[in-house]
């Protein structure tokens, strides 16, 4: 079987920047109090106009110029993402549409946080069977939209943000290495937002509730990311037969600067074999990842035949990560 890598990467962020600063003005909270817990001084906040389908096709174009594709070439559009444009049709359809793709398939992956590591893992399977030959593969959100700024607790974490990268097949020993994807829905009530869906249609006392906001335990997602990202980036480095002081770069899911220095630390990494930007860009769930694999990309901190592990954790619960060589 061939092995899949990625082609090309791009990144689409609104202009608004909303600092910590800013946010002091809507909830009480301080630059020092959201810096000491989450590490974060600033994220994006998509303008009224900007849609998930919308920076998802800017991203796109980006990704697909550095694979050296065109839209017409797409197998298959993999958006991950838990802030849609709507509920029907899938916002993969739109982009399909809007980035001209006509006649692959698409279609939206939600797995919050690990979307992006988890739309890899689906477009690997694909390409390796020869189901499809260039992937396109998304994380997208607005999470913005799902913020309530009476909760200090969450409207301090997370931002907007888009990223692609293009999947194809590629020459060993470049490719995904191995991959790992897990859920546990013990932990769903940990991070969701309670209405909105069939479970508590929308209403006017849903509205009034504050009940289309999301709602998070920190205290208990705090150690259970930490255990279940060091444990899931063993198991891939080992049945890769590598060992975490080969690696060249170790890209987590940017949710929290404490949850990436313990699982830096417990995997025993050097903090230069790290990749962080979260105090720029803050939480983008899905988008997080691929936003880090695009900077560094474009920055040079990724060179071919490097080996990089990533590896992620979000609201379902879900986690997984992927280990590839450049």
């Amino acid at each position: 079987m061939a092995s899949a890598g990625i082609l090309g990467t791009g990144t689409a962020l609104p202009e608004k920047v909303i600092t910590n600063f800013d946010l002091e003005k809507l909830v009480d909270t301080s630059d020092q109090w959201i810096t000491d817990r989450t590490g974060i001084k600033e994220r994006r906040q998509a303008a009224p106009g900007e849609t998930t389908s919308s920076l998802s096709v800017r991203a796109a174009h980006q990704a697909l110029d550095m694979a050296g594709l065109k839209p017409q070439d797409l197998d298959l559009i993999i958006c991950s993402t838990i802030s849609p444009d709507m509920p029907l049709p899938s916002t993969a359809a739109l982009i399909q549409r809007d980035l001209g793709a006509r006649g692959c398939c698409a279609f939206d992956l939600a797995a919050a946080c690990s979307g992006f590591l988890f739309g890899m893992t689906v477009a690997d399977t694909f390409i390796k069977t020869a189901k499809a030959k260039y992937v396109l593969v998304i994380g997208a959100e607005l999470l913005s939209r799902y913020l309530d700024y009476q909760d200090r607790a969450t409207c301090v974490i997370f931002g907007d943000g888009v990223a692609a990268g293009v999947m194809g097949p590629v020459v060993p020993p470049s490719g995904i290495l191995a991959e790992e994807m897990h859920t546990e829905g013990a932990y769903a009530d940990h991070l969701f937002i309670p209405a909105g869906g069939t479970a508590k249609p929308a209403t006017c006392q849903t509205v009034q509730d504050r009940e289309h906001y999301i709602k998070m335990r920190g205290n208990e997602l705090f150690k259970v990311a930490v255990r279940s990202m060091e444990e899931v980036s063993r198991r891939v480095l080992q049945e890769a037969g590598v060992c975490a002081e080969q690696l060249d770069l170790f890209i987590p899911h940017q949710a929290n600067q404490r949850i990436t220095d313990a699982v830096r630390d417990r995997l025993g990494l050097s903090p230069e074999k790290v990749y962080s930007n979260i105090s720029r860009i803050g939480n983008t769930s899905s988008a997080s990842i691929p936003i880090c694999l695009d900077e560094c990309v474009r920055s040079g901190r990724i060179k071919k035949g490097d080996l990089i592990l990533m590896s992620a954790f979000g609201a379902g619960v879900t986690w997984g990560a992927v280990l590839m060589r450049w």
